[in-house]
């Protein structure tokens, strides 16, 4: 049985990307595998969120997590800053974490790029907090998007540095879960190349069918090939990599066939997207709306999975101060 790592800030409502890129794959890998499921609510304060509304956007994660299908009887769900192993674990680990290569990182220069008068050492660190998350459970696996791959990169390279550094073979290196198939990644409706929620392109799993409808008809198109079987604009190319993930396949041909003909039709297409994301989404959105009312529940399934994670962290912590030399007297 592998273990299995994953988690989502908790910056806001889970969206399409966040669906297909990891969320999809959970309810297949619960019964084959140990997994722990988090809400980065410690990351998300590299953006410094409203304090009166952090607490709420983790509610609504933990729900949202729930409704696509997490089992809590299956796996730990728990949020990050009720492990307080983590922050102890992040501030060894940063001892072996240098800042040549954590400036290198794209996510530390894009949002350097975005959030000039905030680049803080939270922001810097963010891959070292991100390794720590996986390597305190010693994952084997972590489900990651595309986008994530080099994050997975780097904590592979912290586990080996440590390793290496105490003459141990303690971290197992994690590899990306993704069921044998490329990873994957969603992109955004105006033509981006990803969807998220910083770039305001995302469709919510809790939107209802108006606003799916209202935000697809909105996506960026053209006039339409004007010669056939001609190479689609990567704006056309983001609504079919969409259509692949919500449609059947005799939908995707079938609208491939009448680009390549020079016949298609945009709001055809967009219609048809829209009715399949509505199709995908509407299961998740009633159970949002069942569970969101629930405080009971939601802090039974909190307080649950963080004593299963705790269980865990607790013990690698110790190890890891051991292995660094830490003993009491």
């Amino acid at each position: 049985m592998e273990t299995v790592v994953s988690g989502i800030r908790s910056t806001g409502q889970l969206h399409l990307g966040n669906y297909f890129g990891a969320l999809r794959n959970f309810i297949k890998m619960q019964d084959e595998n140990q997994c722990y499921f988090f809400i980065a609510d410690l990351h998300a304060l590299t953006t410094h969120p409203d304090p009166k509304m952090l607490h709420t956007n983790v509610k609504d994660v933990l729900t949202e997590y729930l409704a696509a299908g997490m089992d809590p009887e299956k796996s730990a769900i728990y949020i990050q800053s009720d492990i307080h192993e983590i922050p102890e674990l992040y501030l060894l680990m940063n001892m072996h974490a240098y800042m040549g290569e954590l400036a290198k990182t794209t996510s530390f220069k894009e949002k350097a790029r975005k959030q000039p008068n905030n680049v803080n050492a939270g922001l810097l660190t963010y891959p070292t907090l991100m390794a720590v998350d996986i390597i305190i459970h010693k994952a084997n696996k972590v489900p990651v998007g595309k986008d994530q791959e080099q994050h997975l990169e780097m904590t592979r390279t912290f586990a080996r540095r440590f390793n290496n550094f105490y003459g141990v073979e303690y971290f197992p290196e994690p590899t990306a879960y993704n069921f044998g198939e490329n990873l994957i990644k969603i992109p955004g409706l105006d033509g981006s190349g990803k969807m998220g929620k910083s770039e305001g392109n995302c469709i919510y799993l809790s939107d209802d069918p108006k606003t799916i409808e209202k935000k697809v008809k909105k996506a960026l198109t053209d006039q339409g090939p004007t010669a056939p079987n001609s190479v689609k604009p990567d704006y056309i190319e983001n609504l079919f990599t969409i259509l692949k993930v919500v449609s059947t396949p005799d939908v995707v041909d079938y609208y491939e066939e009448k680009w390549n003909t020079c016949e298609i039709r945009y709001g055809d297409l967009k219609k048809q997207l829209a009715a399949d994301i509505i199709k995908v989404t509407t299961p998740i959105r009633e159970r949002i709306l069942a569970i969101q009312g629930d405080d009971a529940y939601l802090h039974k399934v909190a307080t649950e999975g963080a004593e299963k994670a705790r269980e865990s962290a607790a013990k690698t912590l110790k190890e890891v101060r051991e292995i660094m030399g830490f003993k009491a007297f």
